[in-house]
């Protein structure tokens, strides 16, 4: 593992763009069709109005904070990027149980956003706002020190060998990461695939800029505040684990 590790972190800048993604057609419900398209969900998402089928545009997108502004929470307020939150379940329950803290997710699938953002309207939820695109992109766009948490729970195993680069923990996306959280942020992942476990573990462990809070070489025993989702639920029943790992940003 450490070789193949060693060999992606030694590819040129042109194979590190690969997409850490796969952009899938999935159903649609019709309260998900209506939350992309009704104006009356658009303080849900950040860049509705993309076009469907497609990914969205975070080109222009600088600063996430900015999007609560007119919020109780107010734009100052520490703010949670979930990246790759599926049809929306844990970062609802997130928001929900965690109302003076803001959060943001962003997916590539159409119909989790939409349900997200039906869901979150349909709460009165203030605190969250979702956005289709390029989570390395938006990344990329945002500022130094501007995220205080960064969740990405579940993420595409990407089994195969010659899919490893496509795995979205690896040394220089990390380095994007880190570059957005503020000094003390942290990167919470989780995952009920072995191998990517020990993968990331080995990848943060030995990033000097990241502080593994359950000690080097450890995992971070479930935490009470992640909920569990459905396909958790269902790994358990068919006798998987999972593995949770919480680096701070030193």
């Amino acid at each position: 593992m450490s070789e193949q590790i060693s060999r992606l972190n030694q590819t040129p800048e042109q194979f590190r763009q690969i997409d850490t993604f796969m952009k899938r057609r999935t159903h649609m419900s019709q309260s998900s069709e209506i939350a992309l398209t009704s104006d009356e969900y658009a303080p849900y998402i950040i860049n509705q109005g993309f076009e469907l089928g497609k990914l969205g545009d975070v080109s222009d997108i600088h600063d996430l904070r900015a999007y609560f502004k007119d919020t109780p929470n107010g734009e100052n307020a520490p703010i949670t990027l979930e990246i790759g939150f599926g049809m929306g379940d844990s970062l609802i329950e997130m928001a929900k149980n965690d109302p003076t803290r803001n959060f943001v997710g962003i997916e590539v699938h159409e119909p989790g956003i939409g349900r997200t953002a039906y869901i979150a309207h349909e709460l009165g939820l203030t605190n969250l706002k979702v956005l289709s695109g390029d989570a390395i992109e938006l990344l990329t766009n945002l500022p130094e020190n501007h995220l205080d948490t960064v969740q990405l729970y579940f993420p595409d195993p990407w089994q195969k060998k010659r899919h490893y680069k496509r795995r979205f923990v690896t040394t220089h996306r990390m380095e994007i990461v880190a570059r957005t959280l503020k000094v003390g942020g942290t990167f919470h992942a989780a995952t009920d695939w072995e191998h990517y476990a020990l993968w990331m573990l080995e990848v943060l462990d030995n990033m000097p800029i990241f502080r593994n809070t359950a000690g080097q070489g450890n995992f971070t025993p479930r935490p009470d505040f992640r909920p569990y989702t459905k396909f958790e639920k269902r790994g358990f029943d068919y006798g998987r684990s999972s593995w949770d790992l919480i680096y701070q940003k030193v």
